[in-house]
């Protein structure tokens, strides 16, 4: 798999999980970890529009472990 194409499949991701999430009631804290999330995800497709893949990358997973931490809490994962 491509780097460019292993990046579009985590962003397809993210915006799943995202999805999964946003019906729950979250405290003021833990909807800036949602928007800094959501802020790592343009920053992804800022670089990977950039070719910048090893920073798009990074970008991508750092929001993963954001809203996976969300995700565990609320016990979906």
């Amino acid at each position: 798999m491509e780097y460019e194409e292993r990046i579009k499949k985590d962003v397809d991701l993210l915006k799943k999980n995202l999805k999964e999430i946003q019906s729950l009631d979250f405290t003021a804290k833990e909807k800036e970890i949602i928007e800094r999330a959501e802020n790592y995800q343009e920053d992804t497709l800022y670089y990977l529009e950039k070719k910048d893949f090893i920073t798009s990358f990074g970008c991508i997973t750092y929001a993963h472990g954001l809203i996976d931490s969300l995700r565990i809490i609320y016990d979906l994962i």
